[in-house]
């Protein structure tokens, strides 16, 4: 009986440790084992007092929880804890944090003076200033915003999917009048104007989304947020395609505007409190569960692909995910890099020389007339970041935009963590990788074992596309083709479509 006794309190311990790394619930590993066996699966509660020693589990039922977290049965019977320490935080990637000296010169008094003036030197207006900083404050909250969450959960009473008509019915149970206007004129940027908001409660929608549902639906479900977070006061952007800058005229001045921050901030809480109303965190969650993170899956809420994607660097219990939304040349309309990925280009500028194997860059460069072929593509990337390399997998799609517009969605993952957690050696995995791709002058085929271990990773976090990116070869990317570690010149005469990266 005492044998049982410490082999369980081993045992419930090292599932505890494990599910935790993973940043996985009781209610979400109950979830997983039901995707595996309906009938057996642990309960919530019988789950718990497997974790507090209370219970030992069966040889079934705990080969399907080594079956989740892609483990030997053994490795749960042994007495060996080494999982019980958490792993040390990872630095970041992108550009580093440094102190400041002297202090006195980063006074309030002394930026809020300065700030404008570098704005307007640089050719940078305030809108642009006020999304990197809100850009650096998703990044560093990881995309968690409760009180947004909470808010839009109350209005949709996290029903999901929400039917068109039903996002009508929430408008006029707040009040929100929709009228419909005719234009497919562009502003000076390219740009078109889908909806806009006058105040107290009229959204103005152009008829052209009629046709584009699950546009609509987004687009309604923005300014519905306006009407409850900002009660209607008509202080938020109207809503419109990306445009090309290449050919842009600039709508804006360099330099703070007074209501440059406002603006922008009002547009990023609407904006996440959309995706909120419209894939709530927890149905959302159990969706990602179901579907294995499955972007191909957007149809099924009714959403678009971008929101699906958007949304699961939200919610995702893995939190080391990136997520570009980017138009030719280069132009990024939505980025968030919550595993600090580096970043080849900015909303404030853009590079002339392009690393090519970034999936974005990639899908950018290729032309294909008529309707586009929503099915993403999948691809590990090795990066030098220091002297230390990274491995990202992605999964990216070309598509168009309200506009008709080409941009390309890529949302991808950190995959050192996930290595780590399972108790790996990140460092050795992501080296032979590398390895592999510069003794194939870029490219290489993953190693076995490194391949096993990406898979266990796919397995236990359940996102499906990193195991299905195995079947192509790995690939060297870079922030710039200048600085590329392949043979030199050879980034830029790369046009093999196979050879996507991140």
């Amino acid at each position: 009986m005492a044998g049982l006794i410490r082999q369980g309190h081993f045992l419930g311990a090292k599932l505890r440790s494990l599910r935790k790394r993973n940043g996985l619930t009781l209610d979400e590993l109950s979830a997983r084992c039901v995707q595996i066996d309906a009938e057996a699966a642990p309960s919530v509660s019988y789950l718990s007092m497997v974790e507090t020693g209370k219970r030992v589990p069966s040889g079934a039922m705990l080969e399907m929880l080594a079956g989740v977290f892609s483990k030997d049965v053994r490795w749960f019977l042994d007495e060996n804890t080494e999982l019980e320490a958490a792993p040390p935080p990872r630095e970041r990637g992108g550009l580093a944090a440094m102190p400041l000296e002297p202090a006195f010169l980063f006074s309030n008094d002394l930026l809020q003076i300065a700030l404008p003036e570098l704005l307007s030197q640089t050719g940078t207006t305030g809108r642009q200033f006020a999304q990197l900083l809100i850009r650096v404050w998703q990044e560093t909250r990881h995309n968690s915003f409760p009180d947004i969450e909470r808010a839009a959960e109350e209005c949709g009473g996290r029903r999901m999917p929400l039917s068109l008509v039903e996002v009508f019915e929430i408008c006029r149970k707040h009040g929100l009048d929709v009228r419909w206007f005719d234009s497919d004129a562009r502003k000076p940027s390219g740009a078109l104007l889908r909806s806009r908001f006058e105040a107290p409660g009229t959204v103005l929608v152009n008829r052209r989304l009629q046709a584009q549902e699950e546009r609509l639906k987004y687009d309604l479900a923005f300014f519905i947020g306006h009407k409850i977070l900002h009660n209607g006061d008509g202080a938020i952007s109207p809503h419109a395609t990306a445009h090309r800058v290449d050919v842009a005229e600039s709508e804006s001045t360099p330099g703070m505007g007074a209501q440059d921050v406002l603006l922008a901030w009002r547009e990023f809480e609407c904006s996440f409190f959309a995706g909120a109303l419209l894939c709530p965190r927890l149905p959302f969650r159990r969706f990602l569960v179901r579907e294995s993170h499955s972007v191909a899956a957007h149809h099924k809420l009714g959403v678009t692909p971008a929101l699906v994607m958007r949304r699961m660097t939200a919610v995702s219990p893995y939190r080391h995910w990136h997520f570009f939304d980017a138009y030719a040349p280069g132009y990024l309309r939505a980025v968030y890099r919550g595993n600090g990925i580096p970043l080849p280009w900015g909303n404030m500028s853009l590079v002339s020389d392009p690393c090519p194997r970034w999936a974005v860059f990639r899908l950018l460069r290729e032309s294909v007339p008529g309707p586009l072929q929503e099915t993403p593509t999948s691809q590990i990337s090795v990066m030098e970041d220091g002297k230390r390399p990274r491995l990202y997998c992605c999964h990216s799609l070309r598509t168009r935009d309200a506009g008709d517009e080409v941009h390309v969605l890529s949302v991808g993952v950190d995959l050192a963590p996930g290595l780590e957690a399972q108790g790996l050696d990140a460092e050795d995995i992501v080296a032979s990788v590398a390895d592999a791709c510069r003794r194939g002058g870029g490219d290489g085929a993953i190693p076995p074992a490194a391949a096993a271990a990406i898979r266990a990773v796919s397995q236990v976090q359940n996102i499906a596309w990193i195991a299905a990116a195995l079947e192509r070869r790995a690939s060297v990317i870079c922030p710039r083709s200048g600085a590329c570690p392949r043979v030199p010149r050879r980034c830029a005469r790369l046009t093999d479509p196979g050879g996507a990266g991140v």
